[in-house]
């Protein structure tokens, strides 16, 4: 079976990148040569992606310049845009539902995620959960841990949990959601998308699948340093 469609959350404002982000979206803020969302197309195309619908708000259309439909990395890419008012996350990906199918992966514009997307969508679907968060043993290496998981079910998300010793793991921004999960969200927009999986952890309806590989981002200057030089390290065969 092959991969559903791939979310990506291009929307935000992107303040933490500021004076370069006044003027260019976090999308399109060169890393490695490139605007960083070339990285994360051909990235998608190797997991296995055909097509992707690029969530986008503050300066989309010129994201939607650069990509185009797709076909220059050998994808089908598609928009969906927030309109006039802010949507957050959830809202965002809630908007854009009529372009998903039933179920569908999700990743953060600003992630670069070096994992198989086959295991991932292989728990998700073996899993019966309306949802599936994949996890990362983290242990506040990389950012504050956020999540308790039992090795099948995340158990709690929630950000501001990290003094509680259980809190381990940390959500890796490489996740599954059936529609249905999100369409009877019952909040207006905006909301995060946080708060759908904190609740969905609740009510047991939210997997996990753990990665091993740690994530980069671009979120933060000091991150986008680490990200530029984790992908010119790819380009020379390092690891």
């Amino acid at each position: 079976m092959s991969l559903p469609t791939l979310a990506v959350l291009a929307g935000g404002l992107a303040t933490r990148l500021r004076p370069v982000t006044l003027t260019i979206p976090k999308s399109l803020v060169e890393v490695a040569g490139e605007p960083f969302l070339a990285h994360q197309l051909r990235l998608a195309r190797r997991q296995g992606f055909a097509r992707v619908v690029l969530l986008v708000g503050h300066l989309g259309e010129q994201i939607q310049a650069f990509a185009g439909d797709g076909a220059g990395f050998g994808l089908e890419v598609k928009y969906s845009f927030d309109g006039s008012g802010p949507r957050g996350t959830g809202g965002a990906l809630r908007n854009a539902l009529p372009l998903l199918g039933d179920d569908f992966f999700v990743l953060y514009g600003d992630s670069y995620l070096d994992v198989e997307a086959r295991p991932i969508w292989d728990a998700y679907r073996n899993s019966g959960r309306a949802a599936l968060m994949s996890v990362l043993h983290n242990k506040g290496r990389w950012d504050a841990s956020n999540v308790i998981f039992d090795g099948k079910d995340v158990l709690l998300h929630d950000k501001s949990a990290n003094g509680d010793p259980r809190v381990e793991w940390i959500d890796y921004g490489f996740s599954v959601f059936s529609a249905k999960s999100v369409d009877q969200w019952p909040e207006p927009d905006p909301f995060e998308l946080s708060r759908l999986t904190r609740n969905l952890a609740e009510r047991r309806e939210l997997a996990g699948c753990e990665v091993t590989r740690r994530f980069y981002e671009i979120g933060k200057p000091e991150g986008l340093k680490e990200t530029e030089a984790y992908i010119l390290s790819r380009k020379t065969g390092a690891d």
